[in-house]
C-alpha cells in the first residue's frame, strides 16, 4: 500500500479541510472566498463531500474540479456507493478524472433520507466500501482514502468487528483513512491504537489515519456535530457549554478553546495531520491552524 506522497507532506501544512457543495450562488461565492483564504495556509488536501442518490454528485465534481483547475489545493472527492449501479459509479469516477481530480474518498454511504435505515445495496451496485476502493483503483485513482469510525460504524457488531472492516478497506488498496468526527479526541486515539495493533498483527505497514476536528462555535454547530457523530454529546462537553446559555461570544470562545485543547492533545500524541471541518467557512479553521501552528512553512493567514 502507498501513502500520501512524502513531497506533498513536506511542502504543505499539517492540516486538511472539508468542504461541501454549496446550495446556491451566494453560498458558492462565500465558499470560494473561504477556499482562497485557507489556500494561503497550505492544506494537504481539501475533501469535497458527496450527495448519494443524485443529491450533490454534480456539485462534488464541479467543486472538486474547480479546486483542481483554479487553486493550489489538492481535491479529495467523496464517492458514495449507496443507491447507484456500478455503471453510474464508473461515470462519476470518469467525470472526476476528466475534471482533473485523481484522489477520491471511497464510502459505502448511508441510505437516502434516513441514515439509520437498513442498508440495501443497489441490485447492480456494490455492497461494501472495499469494493469501491478496488473500483477506484481500476479507474486509475492516484490515491484512495476511506472512512474510519472512532466510535465504530453503527452497522458494526463491536469495535473489533469495525476494526476488521477498516482493515479490509486498507487491504483493498486504500492509502489513508480519515476518521469521522468525534467530540472527544480520546475516542480517536483509541481507534488509532486499535488500528496500529491490527496492522502489526497482520504484518501490514502503518497507514496514515487523520482525526476529524470541528470547533463548536455555536449551538447550531453543536447540533451539526451531534448529527455527524450519531452519538450523544459527551457529558464533559455539555458541562462546559450548557452554562453559557445564549451568550454567543462566550459559547464561541469556549468551543474554540476546546478545539485547541483537542488539537494540542492530538499533536502531542504524534498525529501528523488534522482534518478540519470548515462548514464552508474559513474563520474558525484559520484560527485553529494559526494557534496550533499547522500552516505550511512561511504561510500566513489572509488579512
Amino acid at each position: 500500500m502507498s501513502t500520501l506522497p512524502a513531497d506533498l507532506l513536506a511542502a504543505r501544512g499539517r492540516f486538511s479541510v472539508e468542504f461541501s457543495p454549496a446550495h446556491d450562488a451566494d453560498g458558492a461565492r462565500r465558499q470560494w472566498q473561504a477556499v482562497r483564504r485557507l489556500e494561503r495556509l497550505g492544506p494537504v488536501f481539501a475533501s469535497v463531500t458527496y450527495g448519494a442518490g443524485g443529491g450533490s454528485r454534480d456539485g462534488t465534481v464541479e467543486l472538486a474540479g474547480r479546486l483542481a483547475r483554479e487553486s493550489s489545493v489538492r481535491p479529495l472527492a467523496h464517492v458514495t456507493a449507496v443507491g447507484q449501479p456500478v455503471a453510474d459509479l464508473r461515470r462519476v469516477l470518469d467525470d472526476l478524472a476528466d475534471a482533473g481530480v485523481r484522489d477520491v474518498l471511497a464510502l459505502r454511504g448511508d441510505p437516502d433520507g434516513d441514515p439509520s435505515a437498513p442498508w440495501v445495496a443497489h441490485p447492480d451496485g456494490l455492497e461494501h466500501a472495499d469494493e469501491l476502493v478496488r473500483l477506484a483503483r481500476e479507474h486509475g485513482a492516484r490515491s484512495v482514502a476511506v472512512a474510519a469510525f472512532p466510535l465504530g460504524h453503527p452497522a458494526s457488531r463491536d469495535l473489533d468487528a469495525d476494526t476488521r472492516h477498516l482493515l479490509g478497506k486498507l487491504r483493498a488498496g486504500a492509502d489513508l483513512a480519515v476518521a469521522q468526527l468525534s467530540l472527544d479526541v480520546e475516542d480517536f486515539l483509541r481507534l488509532r491504537d486499535r488500528l496500529a495493533a491490527a496492522l502489526a498483527a497482520d504484518g501490514l505497514d502503518p497507514v496514515p489515519l487523520l482525526p476529524g476536528l470541528l470547533p463548536l462555535t455555536s449551538r447550531k454547530v453543536l447540533d451539526v456535530a451531534a448529527r455527524l457523530t450519531g452519538a450523544p454529546v459527551p457529558a464533559w462537553v455539555a458541562d462546559r457549554l450548557d452554562p453559557l446559555g445564549e451568550d454567543r461570544d462566550a459559547f464561541r470562545a469556549e468551543g474554540l478553546r476546546m478545539a485547541l485543547e483537542g488539537g494540542r492533545r492530538l499533536l502531542d500524541e504524534g498525529v501528523p495531520v488534522l482534518h478540519l471541518y470548515s462548514l464552508n467557512r474559513s474563520r474558525a479553521v484559520t484560527e485553529l491552524v494559526t494557534e496550533l501552528g499547522l500552516a505550511a512553512p512561511g504561510r500566513v493567514p489572509a488579512p
